[in-house]
């Protein structure tokens, strides 16, 4: 079995775009304290991204034996400072007036568990460049979005409205959107999860 250890709906439509069979439980661990506590260690997006994808992932697979459990997690930098998801559109606002015209990083990374122990995972960077833009395009940028834009950090969601804040991106797609998806499909391939058999 094969469980997806997160609500977050792109994740979930990646892995269902590639014809994997799945459940969904999310691990319900506090990312929010545990990136307060990280931050107060001066750790790096890396290991924030990491340390929750890990914590995620072994939450649930002690709760689900013999799952292969995949956790992700996406963090953001821009020039030092960490961003979270924004809380409602006046956060997502001034999320995207200190991003714009200046280049951040997105990291994502992946982890797989089964029966408490972690068996793999990978973190990839991505750098994107968001345009300047003027008060008139943010309006009418977060008055089409709308809400959808809090369920992201970076207040965009590069698959759909997103795409015009930005003048240049480097690094994989996948990882961008929150999930590093071709190594994740390799590895799954290893154990006999993916077209051939999807248990």
């Amino acid at each position: 079995m094969l469980i997806l250890a997160s609500a977050s709906p792109s994740r979930r439509q990646m892995l269902q775009n590639v014809g994997l069979d799945f459940a969904i439980e999310p691990s319900g661990v506090d990312e929010d304290e545990v990136k307060l506590s990280l931050l107060g260690e001066r750790a790096t997006a890396q290991d924030i991204a990491t340390t929750l994808a890990e914590m995620k992932a072994l939450r649930v697979s002690t709760r689900r034996p013999g799952a292969f459990v995949i956790g992700a997690d996406s963090t953001l930098a821009c020039e030092g400072k960490h961003y979270d998801k924004p809380a409602n559109l006046a956060a997502a606002r001034e999320q995207l007036k200190a991003l714009g015209g200046r280049t951040h990083e997105l990291v994502s990374s992946v982890v797989v568990a089964r029966n408490g122990v972690r068996l793999w995972h990978t973190t990839e960077t991505g750098r994107l460049t968001m345009r300047p833009f003027t008060d008139a395009f943010l309006n009418a940028y977060l008055a089409r979005a709308g809400e959808a834009v809090c369920a992201s950090v970076g207040a965009y969601q590069l698959e759909g409205l997103g795409a015009h804040l930005f003048t240049r991106i480097e690094g994989d797609y996948f990882t961008v959107l929150g999930l590093p998806l071709l190594p994740l499909l390799a590895f799954l391939a290893e154990h006999g999860i993916g077209l051939e058999k999807t248990p």
